[in-house]
């Protein structure tokens, strides 16, 4: 799964075009995000007011051309200029920043994009903002409850499901994930031997 961490109107996550802020943080349920976070500005670079970035997007090709991206927990509008790779790391160049000292104002900040923009997936591929909130349901026609939280392994992500009033855990793989519904917000899932408590 590709990963765009929701960023409700919160700065959490965004794009994986979402990441997000960590590796094996979960991602909880909330409202619809409006803005995805991409990366986190790291610190100035050189003397004319490029910053490094953490890029948190699994398509950081949108950084190589100029557009509007938002920054801070205020997403307030930043337009960029120019991105590019300099020894393994990106480099940006936003409007209005044109020193180091000028740019060192956006120093740890979280840079997003709108929803809307973000990149298309694949047939099988989800945002996590798109799996949080389904309605989980067995092959068998038993539903099980929603899910919660998604959390990122080195393996798999694995989604939360709010079973019985107790979290249940199911691993996003093939065997226990059957289908995925956007429209009717739905999940479809295999409890192999050993899943439920």
């Amino acid at each position: 799964m590709k990963g765009q961490i929701p960023v409700q109107d919160e700065p959490i996550p965004a794009e994986t075009d979402g990441q997000g802020v960590g590796g094996s943080e979960g991602r909880k349920a909330s409202e619809p995000p409006r803005y995805l976070a991409v990366a986190r500005i790291r610190r100035p670079w050189g003397v004319r007011g490029f910053v490094k970035i953490d890029v948190w997007t699994d398509f950081p090709e949108r950084f190589r051309r100029p557009g509007r991206f938002f920054v801070g927990e205020d997403y307030r509008p930043i337009w960029l200029e120019h991105g590019r790779i300099f020894k393994g790391q990106w480099l940006l160049k936003f409007a209005g920043y044109d020193t180091p000292e000028s740019s060192g104002e956006l120093r740890n900040q979280i840079l997003y994009i709108r929803v809307e923009d973000a990149a298309p997936l694949g047939e099988d591929e989800y945002y996590i903002h798109e799996i949080i909130g389904l309605e989980v349901w067995t092959d068998a026609g038993e539903r099980l409850g929603r899910v919660t939280e998604v959390i990122e392994t080195g393996a798999n992500d694995v989604y939360v499901v709010d079973w019985q009033g107790k979290p249940l855990l199911l691993p996003a793989i093939s065997q226990v994930i059957l289908s995925i519904d956007r429209q009717a917000r739905r999940m479809v899932v295999h409890l192999m031997e050993g899943l439920v408590p």
